[in-house]
């Protein structure tokens, strides 16, 4: 599928200071006529700022890394994990449609987006707040049918609960991500039918849930001043490995 850049682009991109020193620190996991093996990391912190990857954010990393601009362009259009158009300013909306998904639902969650955000995909909605797309197999399928909302998953969905996730959407909140159907992660459906034991011992939410709620980030744009900048690599110091006895000169055949 081709994939080219959006026909509206912005002037400039720059990262935040956090977001640009992140960036620099990446760089520094790879040899120095290596950087652009950072070009996925970096162009995904880009989109994690701005939500959609603009021509002037790819050629900005780019630039970071030493690279021609097309090189660049071709990651970013290569992978769909890459929005190359503007998505909506508070959530953008993945559909999974593949099997699992299509079989429990899906259409009926495609039919909910149609009405409350825009008729086709890749549009935004009336007041650019969301925006929305069907997507291949997202990995879910035991909880099928699912969304992807920003950076986390919702799961077990009725049309009906759908419609009111987008709707909370829209009025600024963020709801709850997981199973949606009561479900602590991808058990059967009925209830547990072994390691029953355990359950007196669980935790309200599944670890996945949990991080989503305790970060609040599942629809925040990052602007590197969530967490502080580790770098661990770079105090690593690449120690020698001992010697053997097959590490002494070894003589030629031809040598005299």
């Amino acid at each position: 599928m081709l994939r080219r850049l959006h026909h509206d682009q912005p002037e400039s991109f720059a990262f935040t200071p956090a977001n640009q020193a992140w960036a620099e620190a990446q760089i520094t996991k790879y040899p120095e006529d290596r950087a652009a093996s950072a070009i996925i990391p970096i162009l995904w912190r880009a989109q994690e700022q701005d939500g959609w990857l603009s021509r002037p954010a790819i050629e900005y990393v780019a630039n970071m890394l030493g690279m021609a601009y097309i090189r660049a362009l071709e990651v970013a259009s290569f992978y769909f994990m890459f929005q190359l158009a503007p998505v909506g300013n508070v959530a953008h909306i993945q559909v999974c449609g593949t099997t699992s998904c299509m079989i429990c639902g899906a259409e009926d969650l495609i039919s909910v987006c149609r009405e409350k955000i825009s008729h086709k995909p890749h549009q935004l909605s009336e007041d650019g707040s969301l925006s929305w797309e069907e997507v291949e197999c997202l990995g879910a399928c035991s909880n099928a049918p699912m969304v992807q909302i920003g950076k986390d998953y919702y799961e077990d969905l009725s049309a009906r609960r759908f419609g009111e996730i987008i709707d909370e959407l829209g009025l600024g909140k963020t709801p709850v991500p997981g199973p949606q159907s009561g479900r602590f992660a991808s058990e059967p459906a009925t209830g547990l039918t072994s390691l029953e034991g355990y359950i007196s011992d669980r935790v309200e939410k599944n670890a996945s849930v949990q991080l989503a709620i305790s970060h609040c980030d599942t629809v925040r744009r990052i602007d590197g001043t969530e967490f502080p900048l580790l770098t661990p690599w770079r105090s690593k110091v690449k120690k020698p490995l001992p010697k053997t006895k097959h590490d002494s000169p070894r003589k030629s055949k031809t040598a005299k």
